[in-house]
């Protein structure tokens, strides 16, 4: 079984997301997220647009990545920048990282239905990046 971690700067969206989608994928893994500087919460949209394809995030919570500096990781992933520029020097001595770049659609200005849509284009990036990330676990 794998200790995976994904970062992410809020832990509101994107390491939600991945996270959620590598334990569909594979439910041995031990996986978790945090935030460099979480959220108070996970985002609407992305509660909703995981619903909307069976995958439900009503429960989860966001988690500040201090929590998870004296843990061993096996694999560290950064989903943006933001994460992997500031991501504490402990928890990059994991033995595998990754580092993705996906778009911030919290940060989308735009209508409400615009913005979902921005919501859904991220998490259909982030499902077929884990997919392809899993093969390398």
């Amino acid at each position: 079984m794998a200790n995976i971690l994904i970062i992410c700067k809020a832990n509101s969206c994107r390491s939600q997301m991945a996270e959620a989608f590598l334990r569909q994928i594979d439910n041995t893994l031990n996986v978790c997220s945090a935030g460099i500087v979480p959220a108070v919460e996970i985002h609407p949209f992305t509660i909703k647009v995981m619903q909307e394809i069976g995958i439900d995030l009503s429960s989860y919570k966001t988690t500040d990545i201090a929590e998870f500096v004296n843990h061993k990781w096996d694999v560290v992933i950064t989903v943006c920048d933001f994460a992997d520029e500031n991501c504490p020097i402990e928890i990059k001595k994991a033995k595998k990282r990754f580092h993705c770049r996906f778009p911030d659609p919290v940060a989308y200005r735009g209508s409400e239905d615009a913005k979902l849509q921005v919501f859904r284009e991220v998490r259909d990036q982030i499902k077929d990046k884990m997919v392809e990330m899993y093969q390398d676990l």
